[in-house]
This record gives structure tokens, sequence and C-alpha cells, in this order.
């Protein structure tokens, strides 16, 4: 859960004793001292953050989450419940909000599970198993159908290689299979698809991409886009074009989208920044600008406001 390229990291004079007793004194005075809980949180990693709450438990017999989420409210609520959160705990909420209601938040459900390593989508669904006591794929299930389910449990499964080492036969021999099953043939099997994209290494995949343009004289994006439709169609592109050739401007598309237009989507939005403020948000700040010619920053600041703003910024680190 923990890249090289997040902006944050470990504070270095970290004293968990001494942050519990000041997001106590800020919760616990007369009126909430933002600016405080800002300051900690923004500063500390995941990891030093759940040795806050150890602490704070400790010391005031009750759950520091509970207790933020009794004082704030609205979106700095969310964004800080967010941070205190155990990454795999928080993926584990998102999916399940995604899927509870009147709709299904398919964009969401793809930006997951798309971009989660097999290792993070294991603990993933042992997270959503005990919070929940009910089963990720049961509920995946229920709430999808058709090839697109099929693709959702795949991953969910957290079966995809992981290896760095990549087979050139193999990818020679799977990117014919991909253009039998598609281009080639009239009606897709779409299971060869899932198969593939959902199994291989991300590596092996990028070079069966490349062969498979070498027999199709297309990219296997404009294939795709050409032989599927849907919600099926959107997973697959994301794990091809984001995933596999460029995972932080995948997240910098999906930034965007949630800050322009008439509403900000602060679900997107907060689960991006907390979910890869300590693996990649340099990198995905970086593809920000050059997609959209302004930075990641200034976005942001344009569109929310108040202790919620101030929270992001601190999130994102610096201004492009």
């Amino acid at each position: 859960w923990v890249g090289s390229r997040g902006t944050i990291r470990d504070y270095t004079d970290f004293s968990a004793s001494r942050d519990a007793e000041a997001v106590r004194k800020a919760i616990r005075g007369i009126g909430t001292d933002e600016k405080t809980l800002i300051n900690i949180f923004t500063e500390r990693s995941n990891a030093q953050r759940q040795l806050i709450a150890k602490e704070y438990r400790a010391a005031a017999g009750k759950d520091m989450k509970d207790d933020l989420k009794s004082d704030l409210s609205g979106n700095l609520e969310h964004v800080m419940v967010a941070l205190v959160t155990p990454p795999a705990v928080f993926d584990a909420k998102q999916l399940k909000k995604s899927m509870k209601g009147s709709g299904t938040n398919e964009k969401a459900l793809i930006e997951i599970l798309a971009s989660r390593s097999s290792k993070q989508m294991k603990e993933v669904s042992e997270a959503y198993y005990t919070v929940y006591k009910r089963s990720l794929r049961d509920d995946i299930s229920s709430d999808t159908s058709g090839d697109f389910r099929k693709a959702l449990l795949t991953l969910a499964n957290g079966r995809r290689e992981e290896t760095v080492k990549v087979d050139q036969h193999l990818a020679k021999k799977e990117a014919e299979v991909l253009y039998n099953a598609g281009e080639k043939k009239w009606g897709t099997d779409e299971d060869k698809f899932t198969e593939i994209l959902c199994l291989r290494s991300m590596p092996q995949l990028k070079l069966t991409f490349d062969e498979y343009k070498n027999i199709s004289k297309k990219t296997i994006e404009e294939s795709i886009q050409g032989e599927m439709s849907g919600h099926f169609e959107d997973l697959l592109l994301a794990i091809v074009v984001k995933c596999v050739n460029n995972t932080p401007a995948f997240f910098a598309e999906r930034l965007h989208q949630s800050l322009k237009g008439a509403g900000t989507d602060e679900f997107t939005l907060n689960r991006i920044m907390v979910s890869r403020s300590e693996i990649d948000l340099l990198d995905i700040r970086a593809e920000y600008k050059k997609l959209y010619g302004c930075s990641l920053y200034s976005a942001i600041k344009s569109d929310t406001s108040g202790d919620y703003e101030t929270t992001l910024l601190r999130i994102c680190g610096g201004d492009d």
C-alpha cells in the first residue's frame, strides 16, 4: 500500500502518544480545533495514524474514528475518517458504498478493482468480510451481471500474476488468442478477454498488446472499443489503457472528472487523494498538469473551500 512517489511519508519526529493527546484536546475543547487535526493527520502516514488511534483508545477508552465522526461533519468528516482508516478497510467500505442503495456506482467499482494488485485485493476481500460479515464476491454477484460481473469477480479473486518476468512466446500466443476471439471472429468471445486481461501480470500484458498490434494492425484499445460495449468495455479499457500503460494518468483523468462540471464528486475525489497519497500522488499531479494544463492543486483550490479545501491541499502537497 506504500510506494515511493507519494506526497505523504512517515513523520520523522513521531510520537503516537503525543499525537493522540493533541487529537483528544482538539476534539474535547470548546469547539473543535480543526487546524490541529488537519496538521496531524495530513503529516502522518497511514501506519502512524493507526498507532495514534491505538494510543487514543488506550487513553480515552473510545474509538478515535467514532469521536471524529461525531465531532466533524460533511466533506471534512469524510476525508478525515478516510485518512484514519486502514487502506484495505477503506477500499472495502468504498466498494460497499458503490453497491449500496438505489444504483450501482460502476465507475468506482472499475477504478478500485482494475487498479489494485492481487495482494491488495486479497486484503480488501478479507477486510470486507470482517466489516460486513458478507463476502465481497457475493455482493458483486448480486449487484452486477453478465460479462461485467464475470470480469469483476475474476479481479476480486486477486489472482492476477505479480511477476515482473515476461514470456515473449506466451505474449505472441495470447495476442493470437485475443485476435481470434475478437477482430477475426463473427461475434466476440468475451471470456478470452476476461481471462487474459484479468489474470496476466501488467508487464506481460504490455508485451501481449505490442504483439497484438503487429498481428491486427490495430491497438487492443481500438479493438475493445469496436467489439465490446457497456460497463464491460469500460472495465477492459481501464485495465488496458490506464493501468497497463499509465496508472497515474488513469487517476489524473478520474480526478479531473470529479472536479469539473456542475458539482464536485467528493466520493471520488476523497478516495483517490487519500488512497494514492502514499503511493503515486506525485506522478498523478504531474500527469494532471500535462493533460489539463493546470495544476491539481489549483483545480482543488477553485472547486472546494474551508477546512475541507485545506485538508485536500495538504494531501496534494504542492502546487505544480
